[in-house]
Parts: structure tokens; C-alpha cells; sequence
């Protein structure tokens, strides 16, 4: 595997991680759901493309209420996904193809089903299982308000009732997703202590480290006061409650869950990584979690949720430049996720089929992203260009979202449609053994034109043009760490340079402009011809400028 540019101490400062969301990327039983055995079967195609690891979505013991976001069991695998030994086998077959490994952790909270959740049930008011949760006594004179105005982020009000032992309706409980997922209460030291030894469990185990779920949450405000705004998580769906998320207490868990990593790097030399899903107002308050001696890296959803257009990139670029790679860390940029619609339908027309405008800046975007200093992440299917599948029918759709507010808006099962591998029709190889098995959730017939099948036999496929682009990333000192220099521009246009010589630019706009040099692109988002530089088209040039 390459390193890249920097020491293999560092591997992480530049690393491409492909995002498997594990139900839908294979599935090796015919049951319709991906699976770790899956995942172990396409790593000679992840190699292939070129990535240097893989996050795993989590896999743990769950009922599946935000499919496995909501966690039983921290140290154990779900049977719909294997079992240990299947991720033991996992672990070494990464390692032997030089793939690094990171599980998704959810530290902010756990499934209602988890057992010492269950045992705060039975406890009652006061017992010392219920401090590892926010349990409150509800307002009003029979208790029957919930103790503050918070909602949710997936819809409703963040507060449950319970029914106590005796029958008679009593405390209240903070979930700020879903009931199913009750929230940890961090400042009862039973909650850290055990996330400790969750931790040394996978990384005994041989993870190369781990993505945090909601990484700026974990502590309230110790007095759970009223928002002046209880329902702006939902509106937004972000973490924006300023009493609930982002609390100043967080970054103690960061600087002890690094040292712990470090630890485990000082006896190998194998350096672990922590990569914080952070959703902070500001790239300045996003820098506080990547400071030295805190989280390595954090996702920078601000090119994801930017829209296209020249100005409104070079500020989210520039920004990030100046104050996250000011501490000393790296750009964690990102273009797609599990939570958000594809590149291809987020920027162009809602056409199904994915072409046209939106596939060609969705195109240009992951050249200018593979340009920029600092670390990517790939969501898998993103390099087959998968649009958005957007009419699945509502008796379909099983994202927790949809079944609180009945809303098809921001639901989230659009962007999880189990990948196409090969064939005309579903499942397109993507379970296999059994006859008539079908996928967890249905794929449409023009999944055919994106199949990995036929990606890999088109040169012209977005999968060339990532693994190109990752073959290039890799070769190319000046694609490593560093910084970049912008170039003048004509208006809708943005180039920069890379070390003294590689050129990116992304014409934002329709029509063609002048390249900002001379002589043919190494690489090109589309057809490209020497001078100019077609509409939504990104290309990479070597220059002396």
C-alpha cells in the first residue's frame, strides 16, 4: 500500500477512507443484508480503487431502530452481520492488503434495549443505573410535562416517560434522536470508564482506530434548562441546541481517549486514529476538537453542505485552511455520507438516472476534493456515481426520521440502497445463493448502468476517474500535505496551486473559459481540450506557475 508522502507514523494526515456502510455493500448469505463476510469479499476491489482504509458502520448486537446506531452490545457483533471471528478474519485480511480498519463508535448514546439501560428501568428514581442516563422528574404538579422543552433531532419531543415498578407513571428520560436511543450521561464516571474498556476491547482486536459518532455531544448542560429554541435540532436536523451538544466538558473525553490511542501507538509504532464527526457553527469552534492532543481529525461537513458554486467553495476551503490546518491537523474533507442525498442529485436535476449536469459536477467536485490538502472520505457508491433513489415507496422506508414526523424530507434511505456489483437486475449481485432473495431495501432498474461491472470496464465511469485519481493523489508529492495558493480567476471559476507546480481548477459555470495554463490536463473531469476549460469540469495540470 502507499503511504502516500508522509511517514507511515502519519498515515492519516493524507489517507482516502472509503465509508462501507455495512447492510448495503454485500451480502455473503442471501439474506439481503450486507455483512462483514461481504465486506471481506470486496477488499481486492477496494484495494483496487485505491483507498488506504475503511470505516465500518456499526455492527454491534441492535434491535435496528437507526440501523445499529442504537447499540446493545459495544463488544460483540450483531448475528444479521457475523460474528468475531468473521471480523478477526476481516481485520487480517485488511491488514494483508495494507487497508487500515476504523469502527464507528457512538459514544453519545445507546440502544433502549442495552442492559444497563434496561437495569436503570428496574432500578428506580435515584439508584446510581439511572445517573448513567439524564433521568428527571417531570414538571408540573403530577409530573406529566417533560422536565425541560427540548426536541429531538429526528422529530418529537427529546423526553420519554417511563412506568415504574409499581405501575404508576414516574420519571422522565433524554433521548435526543429517537426513545429507542436513551442518552449516556458522561458526568457519572461509570459512563467513561466503561467506553474505556470498549475501546481497548476493538483496539486488542487490531482496529486501526475509530470515527466518533457525534462527537460534539456527550455532555448536556448540568441543569437542563428551557432552549429558546427546543426545535431548532429538528428543523435543521443538526446539532444546533447549544445547551445539548458542543458543551466545553467534551474535549477532556477527546484528550484521554487520544492518550489511551497513543498508548497502543507507543507500543507498535502502529498509529491509531480518532476522526470526530463534528457539526460545529464555525471552522474556528471545529479546530477546539483537532487540537494536539485531542481528536486527530474531524469531518469538515462544510464543503458537503455547500452549495455549487465558486464563491461559496473557495470561502469553505479557505476557511478551513486557515483555521483547522492552523492547529496543526488536517482537513477532514467529505462530499457524501450515509446521512446525506448524493453529489449527483444534490447538484444537478432530480433525474433518476443520474446524468447530465448533476453527475458532471458531482465529477468535478471529487477532483477538486482529491486535490486539496489534508485527508478524504469516500461513501461507498460514490465512486460508482450513484445518484439518490428517490421514490422509494413509503411501506419501504425504514429510516427513524420518517416514521417520527411521517415527513419524507431529509430521509436518509435514499443514499443506503444496497450497491449494484453486477447484472441487468436486482439484486445486481449484491446477494447471491439463494434464489429470489431480494435486497433490504429495493434497487431500481437503472442501478444496471452504475454497476461496478460495467464501471470497471468503462474507462470513461466515475470509477476511473477515482481511481485515477487516487493513483495520481498517491504518486504526486505535491497532492500530500502542505497548503495551496488560489489563482486568479475569471468570475464562477476556482484554481489553486498544489507545492510549486499542480494546477486544479473547477469552471463552477456552463459555459467554457481559458485553462489557467497551458498544455493538456493530466486528469480531467470530462473531455478537456488544451486552452480551455469546459463547463461544470474540474482538471489537474503539472505548470511552473
Amino acid at each position: 500500500m502507499s503511504l502516500h508522502r508522509t511517514e507511515a507514523r502519519h498515515w492519516w494526515r493524507d489517507a482516502v477512507i472509503y465509508q462501507v456502510y455495512v447492510r448495503s455493500f454485500l451480502d455473503s448469505t442471501g439474506d439481503g443484508i450486507g455483512d462483514l463476510a461481504g465486506v471481506r469479499a470486496g477488499l481486492p476491489y477496494l484495494k483496487k480503487l485505491g483507498v488506504d482504509g475503511i470505516w465500518l458502520s456499526p455492527f454491534y448486537p441492535s434491535p435496528q431502530h437507526d440501523h445499529g446506531y442504537d447499540v446493545a452490545d459495544y463488544c460483540d457483533v450483531d448475528p444479521t452481520f457475523g460474528d468475531l471471528a468473521e471480523f478477526d478474519l476481516l481485520v487480517k485480511a485488511a491488514r494483508r492488503l495494507g487497508v487500515r480498519v476504523l469502527l464507528d463508535i457512538v459514544p453519545n448514546h445507546c440502544s433502549s434495549e442495552h442492559p444497563w439501560f434496561r437495569e436503570a428501568l428496574a432500578a428506580g428514581p435515584g439508584s446510581a443505573a439511572r445517573a448513567r442516563f439524564h433521568f428527571a422528574d417531570g414538571r408540573g404538579p403530577d409530573g406529566s410535562e417533560p422536565p425541560n422543552n427540548w426536541h429531538a433531532m429526528f422529530g418529537g419531543p427529546a423526553w420519554s416517560r417511563v412506568t415504574e415498578a409499581d405501575g404508576r407513571p414516574g420519571q422522565w428520560y433524554l433521548h435526543m434522536f429517537t426513545p429507542e436511543q436513551p442518552d449516556w450521561n458522561w458526568r457519572d464516571p461509570e459512563v467513561p470508564a466503561e467506553f474505556e474498556r470498549i475501546l481497548r476491547f476493538w483496539l486488542d482486536r487490531g482496529v486501526d482506530g475509530f470515527r466518533i459518532d457525534v462527537a460534539a455531544g456527550l455532555f448536556k448542560h448540568p441543569e437542563l434548562p428551557d432552549s429558546p429554541d427546543p426545535e431548532a435540532d429538528a428543523r435543521t436536523r443538526d446539532s444546533v441546541n447549544p445547551l445539548a451538544w458542543n458543551q466545553p466538558e467534551v474535549h477532556e473525553v477527546w484528550r484521554h481517549w487520544r492518550a489511551i490511542c497513543e498508548d497502543y501507538t507507543a507500543r507498535d509504532g502502529r498509529e491509531r486514529l480518532l476522526v470526530g464527526e463534528v457539526s460545529v457553527p464555525t471552522a474556528r469552534e471545529h479546530a477546539r476538537y483537532v487540537r494536539a492532543d485531542e481528536l486527530h481529525q474531524a469531518f469538515f461537513f462544510d464543503l458537503l453542505s455547500a452549495p455549487w458554486d465558486a464563491d461559496a467553495f473557495r470561502k469553505v476551503v479557505s476557511e478551513a485552511m486557515q483555521d483547522i490546518a492552523g492547529t496543526g491537523s488536517t482537513v477532514t474533507w467529505v462530499l457524501n455520507n450515509h446521512d446525506q442525498v448524493r453529489t449527483v442529485t444534490r447538484y444537478g436535476e432530480p433525474a433518476t438516472e443520474g446524468s447530465g449536469l448533476g453527475a458532471a459536477r458531482a465529477r468535478a467536485a471529487a477532483l477538486l476534493m482529491l486535490a486539496l490538502p489534508g485527508a478524504a472520505y469516500i461513501y461507498q457508491g460514490e465512486e460508482l456515481g450513484l445518484p439518490e433513489v428517490v421514490d422509494l415507496p413509503d411501506d419501504v422506508l425504514t429510516d427513524p426520521i420518517f416514521r417520527r414526523t411521517g415527513s419524507r424530507a431529509r430521509i436518509r434511505d435514499g443514499c443506503r440502497v444496497p450497491l449494484p456489483w453486477s447484472g441487468q437486475a436486482s439484486p445486481f449481485g449484491f446477494t447471491s445463493g439463494v434464489e429470489g432473495a431480494k435486497p433490504w431495501l429495493p434497487q431500481p432498474e437503472w442501478f444496471a448502468e452504475h454497476a461496478t461491472d460495467r464501471a470497471l470496464a468503462d474507462t470513461r465511469s466515475f470509477w476511473h476517474l477515482y481511481r485515477d485519481g487516487l493513483q495520481l493523489r498517491a504518486s504526486l508529492p505535491q497532492l500530500g500535505e502542505g497548503s495551496l495558493r488560489w489563482l486568479d480567476t475569471p468570475p464562477g471559476v476556482l484554481a489553486f496551486v498544489r507545492g510549486d507546480d499542480l494546477v486544479c481548477a473547477v469552471n463552477f459555470g456552463t459555459a467554457p473559459v481559458p485553462a489557467p495554463v497551458s498544455g493538456t490536463p493530466l486528469l480531467s473531469s470530462g473531455p478537456c481540450p488544451a486552452g480551455a476549460l469546459p463547463g461544470s469540469t474540474a482538471a489537474w495540470w503539472i505548470s511552473d506557475l
